[in-house]
């Protein structure tokens, strides 16, 4: 069996919008404002992360957050095992958190070519979040990176999330 590390690196996202009912107490129609403080869960087979809550530059919404998760090739490949979900999550105060959309990104390609190289960088790219109903609500940037290591290698390296400076 061989063994991995996955990096997905959340950079940023552009124009994502919340599309619900409660956007304030006098609003009757459905939301179309650009989504405030978003943070996303990211999923990677059963290993499942989250990250802080964006900040806001301009247009886009900020992460800049890189999350490890172990990888262990095996014959038998389970299709959760290739592809990485992020959903996009808007943060309330007073009214329950909400789902934006859900970004999938394939990475069997990225782990194969990694266990030959030793290390691929996929990125940055962006990639489309898609609402439940399958409309556009935003785009966001991250860098996917699998890195060949040993097991005793990997243990010694937490998988828990690593924060990188925002950079300004």
């Amino acid at each position: 069996m061989a063994v991995g590390m996955l990096e997905v690196l959340l950079v940023d996202a552009r124009e994502l919008r919340d599309r619900h009912f409660w956007c304030g107490l006098d609003c009757l129609i459905p939301c179309l404002n650009e989504t405030k403080a978003p943070y996303a869960q990211i999923q990677y087979g059963a290993q499942n992360q989250t990250s802080c809550l964006a900040q806001e530059e301009g247009k886009k919404r900020v992460w800049n957050e890189k999350f490890r998760f172990q990888v262990e090739c095996e014959e038998e490949e389970d299709d959760m095992k290739n592809k990485v979900v992020l959903s996009t999550v808007e943060k309330h105060q007073f009214f329950p958190d909400f789902l934006v959309g859900k970004t999938t990104i394939y990475v069997k390609d990225v782990i194969l070519r990694g266990m030959e190289e030793g290390k691929v960088v996929h990125g940055p790219h962006k990639y489309r979040v898609v609402r439940q109903d399958k409309t556009y609500s935003g785009e966001i940037t991250v860098t996917v990176t699998f890195i060949k290591v040993s097991e005793g290698d990997f243990r010694a390296h937490s998988a828990a999330k690593i924060l990188q400076p925002r950079t300004t």
